[in-house]
């Protein structure tokens, strides 16, 4: 990641950034592009070429896992992510006024958004909020952040947070994962 790197969003800023999108006035569609990358951890590019398919089971219900697939993944590297229950929620709401197939994330005229328009809704919502610094990387970074942090709670390791990121390599995973100074501090006194 050449370059500065997306700020990490705090608990607070995600809370304003979810507010923004329920404002708005396609509500349900902008809470699921910004769950989507908060809760999924998915690119902007992955979030427009996402469709129902990738993530309907057999009965047209919304699944257990994201099937982020090859031919939407940035090189091809795709992956399988859990849906998380407020993501899953948002998608259940978006379902009743979306077509039956094709794209989750649909612009106002029907068809897909396109990764710049998912990075320019964005770079608005941010505007919007007074979230200086902030990219449509931010969510992603703050997915992985959170994950590297929270794994060891699930019994995980730092190679579950790199497949749900979908690196080849555990090295950019690390870049993503923001340090935590009050953690430090606690670390070095239990030394």
């Amino acid at each position: 990641m050449a370059g500065k790197q997306a700020k990490i969003l705090s608990d607070q800023a995600a809370q304003d950034l979810l507010f923004f999108a329920d404002t708005t006035r396609h509500p349900d569609r902008n809470r699921v592009i910004v769950l989507l990358s908060l809760k999924a951890g998915l690119r902007a590019a992955e979030i427009a070429k996402l469709t129902w398919e990738m993530i309907e089971g057999a009965e047209g219900e919304i699944g257990s896992t994201i099937d982020v697939r090859d031919s939407v993944a940035k090189k091809r590297h795709g992956r399988r992510i859990p849906v998380q229950e407020d993501l899953r929620q948002a998608l259940i709401a978006l379902r009743p006024s979306s077509p039956g197939s094709g794209p989750i994330v649909r612009s106002e005229r029907g068809g897909s958004m396109t990764p710049l328009s998912i990075v320019v809704w964005f770079n608005r919502a941010f505007q919007a909020t007074g979230l200086s610094g902030c990219s449509s990387h931010s969510g992603r970074r703050t997915f992985i952040t959170r994950a590297a942090r929270l794994v060891h709670k699930a019994g995980g390791s730092l190679r579950d947070v790199q497949l749900l990121a979908g690196h080849r390599s555990i090295q950019t995973t690390q870049r993503y994962i923001d340090g935590d100074s009050d953690a430090q501090r606690r670390l070095v006194s239990l030394i």
